[in-house]
């Protein structure tokens, strides 16, 4: 891959990471990226066992990044036990990358079934039916569950938020912004909190940028 671009300054940075992020993913949007709102994200649990999947950014706002799982998933489990998350925005076809460190909470109640209630029918159904990272026997299993939820939840009615489903936000401690550059020079600069974990995070005072070596 070629890597010829302008770069990244530290002069073109907003004054916080969220409105920086805010500024990519709208370029990756425009672009159009396929996926752009797609994310690795990475946990460990109590034995330090890690593991990674790609979820879907579902928000940004001035608590950090927000997504959504079943809690008694591989990824709910290992949060309950080491709630500290890495989040990777792959923007490749951009020569960008975002990464993003931090603490993981759950979203309140309230929230995760407000958000629930905007999801079509049918991953509301897929939500109920799947218990998520357990071993099934084979796909009629599954088809089989989805079919009985759709029995229980008449066409028509309310599907109820499933209590093992909900909304996590990642507070950041750090967040990298990596651009390509030739010769392999990339730039990679990164904000680092330098306030309260649970301060508003869209404060440019709440942040300091430095720049590591690629």
């Amino acid at each position: 891959m070629s890597y010829a671009s302008a770069g990244l300054a530290e002069g073109d940075l907003a004054g916080d990471p969220l409105a920086q992020f805010g500024r990519w993913l709208q370029d990756a949007i425009d672009a159009p990226l396929p996926e752009p709102h797609a994310m690795v994200l990475a946990t460990a649990d109590a034995t330090g066992q890690p593991s990674g999947r790609t979820v879907l950014l579902k928000g940004v706002d001035s608590r950090g990044f927000l997504f959504m799982s079943n809690y008694t998933s591989r990824k709910g489990r290992a949060l309950a036990e080491n709630p500290q998350a890495a989040l990777v925005f792959p923007w490749f076809a951009m020569l960008r990358q975002v990464v993003v460190i931090g603490r993981v909470e759950r979203l309140e109640r309230a929230e995760s079934e407000a958000y629930f209630a905007t999801r079509p029918r049918g991953s509301q159904l897929a939500a109920w039916a799947s218990a998520q990272s357990a071993v099934i026997g084979d796909r009629g299993e599954l088809e089989a569950r989805y079919s009985d939820v759709g029995e229980r939840f008449p066409l028509g009615g309310e599907v109820p938020t499933p209590e093992a489903w909900g909304g996590y936000v990642v507070r950041p401690d750090t967040v990298e912004f990596w651009h390509g550059q030739v010769s392999r020079l990339h730039d990679r600069l990164e904000y680092v909190r330098v306030v309260d974990e649970d301060a508003r995070l869209d404060d440019p005072a709440a942040w300091r940028v430095q720049r590591r070596s690629p």
